[in-house]
């Protein structure tokens, strides 16, 4: 009497599947970076880069957590924007990354879609 055994999946239809859901999370990466792109050029036009430090202050006498937003454009150079701007790119930035963590200094590029921690580093001469 033949009894039916189940075999392991095949390692060549597991790739399959792996590569098609990495092609679907790389155009749903592309179409989020695009959206965020657009929202932060109606917020500032011209941004490509978005610096967000949180910074300690003591109003009073009670300590808080505000947020300082620095909006660059392509070549480094700061955006003239007021607060409303900052605000409106804040938000739009913690609603994108919910998981981020926004107690450190982060960045988010805008071409490449990557939110990164942003910390000071030192100019590679002054390495010893």
């Amino acid at each position: 009497m033949n009894t039916a055994q189940r075999t392991a999946r095949p390692r060549a239809a597991e790739a399959v599947e792996g590569a098609r859901a990495a092609r679907e999370h790389l155009a749903n990466h592309r179409t989020r970076t695009g959206v965020i792109a657009r929202q932060l050029d109606l917020i500032a036009p011209g941004t490509a880069r978005v610096r967000i430090v949180p910074v300690r202050t003591d109003r009073d006498d009670e300590q808080r957590v505000a947020m300082w937003v620095a909006l660059d454009d392509a070549l480094g150079l700061p955006l003239k924007v007021d607060r409303p701007a900052c605000r409106a790119a804040l938000g739009l930035l913690r609603r994108a990354f919910p998981a981020a963590d926004w107690t450190r200094p982060r960045a988010y590029d805008t071409a490449t879609g990557g939110l990164a921690l942003d910390v000071p580093t030192l100019p590679e001469e002054l390495h010893q």
